[in-house]
């Protein structure tokens, strides 16, 4: 079974949540546990230096025997719960809580019930501390938590106390600490144990409380982002399958709000393009479809002697002609598709934009003066040499010209306007035409499309010339833009780098074509 997002979040954060407080109840279990032996081990120095220091110091002087001693031991055990063992200078055990030297041996084969202190069990009492650990030192405050070398049945703190009698020497006047053995207290680490026990159900219950918590608030926070995510899922889906139409549902103005709004857009943009496709399969059928019935029924009527001989050249004529149209938009489909994939490939040089101009002008001029258009020049720029591919540019003015000439009605003009703008030539071509909607504005630069007004007045028109002018401008980091006002025109406009020559052909005025001189 796969887990979803929300499933490994959750078990991610949980897996968080406990190794994060496991390891904070281990330190503070560490700690608190060392702080309380040590003060513990404290407790027990400081009890022994007192018992030392008001029994023991009796016992050297010889006014208590060692039962004497055991007894008192037996005292402080049952007020301190520990057993109180005394360890000469020779590392011989004295006198214990309860026993003293004479019955050692018989309280070390005893059982548990002969331990009046009940400290803990205790299996053996060495006859010298030797006999446990021959490197014992008996000179070192320390302190162990252990079975004491397997004398208890249970972990046990052990502390050593070294013991100084004081003698005072008449000769040099001063006191000297002679050894004479150590205090080990032995008590059980249950008080410990037990507060630590205290400490865990302690923690345990806040710990509980902020997982609980924790799992609340990240529900809330599936609720604020894993469920959206999933809603994007389930949409990003239903686009897969071509759905465009679906609505996300989401209004927030954070990153998943954004995210879904793209998501939306891409899904309009991606419904357009659906739209696109099937009008340019109906474009492109149409463009083709019409030169074809044309030149099969030529053919067919020249075939079948419908088109008298005498006749039959006009009609081979345009037959031809349709051939052409075919090749044509053929070509231009292989042209677009080229600079769209690739970019196309530049020749740059640098020439003068004057030329270009007129050497386009040149194929136009006929359908000037059958249309009766005028076409006028007017440079305003110093400099018109210009850095660009000389062929590409004589290409983007001549579909710019075309264009303007279909659609500029007999009588009316049209305008190229030349100026400087710093290291830029900005050159527009503005005509007297029909002009554009703006939604028309919008669609002109794409393959095949052709304004409605034109498609019955020029069907020669491929719908490949302004889509493939934009990539020339485009490869050669230049813009090019439109505006246009219904009823008044449209005007053209593009940059060209311009080159580092003198300036040609500057502050003129002229009319290229003119029928109407």
């Amino acid at each position: 079974m796969q887990r979803s997002a929300l499933d490994r979040i959750y078990l991610a954060f949980l897996i968080i949540l406990i190794v994060s407080f496991g390891f904070l109840i281990f330190f503070i279990s560490f700690f608190t546990r060392r702080s309380l032996i040590t003060e513990k081990t404290n407790t027990l120095t400081n009890e022994a230096n007192l018992i030392a220091t008001q029994v023991l110091t009796s016992y050297m002087n010889g006014a208590l025997d060692a039962k004497d001693l055991a007894n008192v031991f037996n005292v402080y055990s049952g007020t301190l719960e520990a057993d109180i063992w005394y360890i000469n200078d020779q590392g011989r055990l004295i006198a214990t809580s309860g026993y003293f030297n004479e019955n050692l041996q018989e309280a070390s084969s005893t059982s548990a019930t002969a331990n009046k202190t009940n400290v803990a069990v205790i299996k053996k009492l060495p006859n010298t501390i030797y006999s446990l650990d021959p490197k014992y030192d008996l000179s070192q405050n320390n302190y162990m938590v252990s079975d004491f070398f397997g004398v208890y049945s249970d972990k046990v703190i052990s502390v050593n106390t070294p013991i100084y009698l004081n003698q005072y020497n008449y000769q040099t006047k001063s006191l000297t600490k002679i050894p004479c053995g150590a205090l080990i207290i032995h008590t059980t680490t249950d008080d410990i144990n037990s507060m630590m026990a205290s400490i865990y159900s302690i923690s345990f219950i806040p710990c509980l409380v902020i997982i609980i918590i924790a799992f609340l608030l990240l529900q809330i926070v599936s609720i604020k982002i894993i469920r959206p995510i999933k809603r994007l899922a389930e949409v990003a889906n239903d686009y897969s399958m071509g759905d465009f139409d679906t609505e996300i549902g989401i209004t927030s103005k954070d990153e998943i709000g954004q995210l879904a709004e793209s998501m939306e857009y891409m899904a309009s943009e991606l419904s357009k393009l659906e739209e696109y496709r099937h009008e340019f399969i109906s474009n492109i059928s149409h463009d083709f479809r019409s030169p074809l019935t044309s030149i099969k029924g030529y053919v067919t009527a020249l075939q079948d002697g419908t088109i008298p001989p005498e006749k039959q050249d006009r009609y081979l004529g345009i037959v031809l002609d349709e051939t052409n149209r075919l090749t044509k938009l053929t070509q231009g489909l292989l042209d677009l598709n080229r600079l769209e994939i690739y970019g196309p490939y530049l020749k740059l040089t640098d020439f003068d934009f004057i030329d270009i101009v007129r050497s386009s002008l040149n194929t136009f001029e006929i359908k000037c003066i059958d249309k009766n258009v005028a076409i006028y020049l007017n440079n305003h720029a110093e400099a018109t040499i210009v850095t660009a591919d000389k062929t590409k540019i004589q290409q983007v003015v001549y579909n710019l010209l075309d264009n303007a000439l279909k659609f500029t009605p007999s009588g009316n003009n049209i305008y190229i306007n030349i100026v400087e703008q710093g290291e830029k030539l900005k050159i527009s071509i503005k005509d007297e035409g029909i002009g554009m909607s703006e939604e028309t504005q919008k669609k002109i630069w794409t393959r095949f499309y052709k304004d409605d007004t034109s498609r019955g007045k020029d069907k020669a028109g491929t719908g490949l010339g302004l889509a493939i002018t934009k990539e020339i401008i485009k490869a050669h980091n230049e813009i090019i833009a439109v505006s246009s006002t219904e009823g008044q025109g449209s005007e053209f406009v593009f940059t060209l780098q311009k080159a580092a020559k003198d300036a040609t052909h500057s502050g003129e005025t002229q009319i290229l074509v003119n029928p109407k001189a």
